[in-house]
This record gives structure tokens, C-alpha cells and sequence, in this order.
């Protein structure tokens, strides 16, 4: 675990969010975590996410605990574009940007999420 990666995830989730829009701009890449089941799920009080992480090693930091188990999976930003955001509208899920273990992500909906990723 670098102090790169620490100084990141203890930062406020609306800069965790401007850092994993950077990262996946650069990289053209998005981290889930996945289990036996498929894509891990997050509920946030009363909405079912996503979360989504800049890196590998972001997701695994993040997977502990119950967590411990899950793999962290990257897809390609275009797949996302053209796949995932019409996908979790239609489930009516929601996007979880960057979440740490200590607190919550910033939590959007697909489209905008899919809107800052375009830009």
C-alpha cells in the first residue's frame, strides 16, 4: 500500500471523485470488485451502487473483512459507456465513486457519472 494511495482514500469523496475521473481518463480504465455472484453492490441508506475505484489497487484496499474475498476487475471506460450506464439504469442502481472503508463515496446517478466521464 503506497502513502500515495492513503493520502487519496483519506480525502473528501467529492476529491476522491475528481481523482478517479482524472485516473480514468488517463488510464481509460474502471476497477469493481467482483465475487462468486458477480459485480459487488453497496447500499447507501436507501439506494443499491456500484462502486468503482481508479485502480486494482484502489478495489482491493477497499476489499477487507466480509470483502476479503472479492476480485478486483477493471473494464475499459468506452465498455462502461456503451454497456454499464444504460445497464444500471435499467436495474436502477446508482454509482458509487471511489468509496474507502471508512466512509462512503460520492454517490450519482449512472448518466451524469457517464456525462463526467465524457468530458
Amino acid at each position: 500500500m503506497t502513502s500515495t494511495l492513503l493520502s487519496i482514500m483519506q480525502m473528501p469523496a467529492d476529491k476522491r471523485y475528481t481523482h478517479l475521473l482524472a485516473q480514468a481518463k488517463t488510464t481509460q480504465l474502471l476497477w469493481i470488485l467482483t465475487d462468486e455472484h458477480g459485480c459487488v453492490m453497496l447500499n447507501t441508506e436507501d439506494e443499491d451502487c456500484v462502486p468503482v475505484w481508479p485502480s486494482q489497487d484502489y478495489a482491493q484496499y477497499w476489499a477487507t473483512g466480509d470483502w476479503a474475498d472479492c476480485k478486483a476487475q477493471s473494464i475499459g471506460v468506452n465498455e462502461w459507456l456503451e454497456r454499464w450506464t444504460t445497464g444500471l439504469e435499467g436495474d436502477e442502481l446508482l454509482v458509487v465513486a471511489c468509496p474507502n472503508p471508512d466512509e462512503p463515496g460520492l454517490v450519482l446517478e449512472p448518466d451524469m457519472f457517464d456525462e463526467d466521464l465524457r468530458r
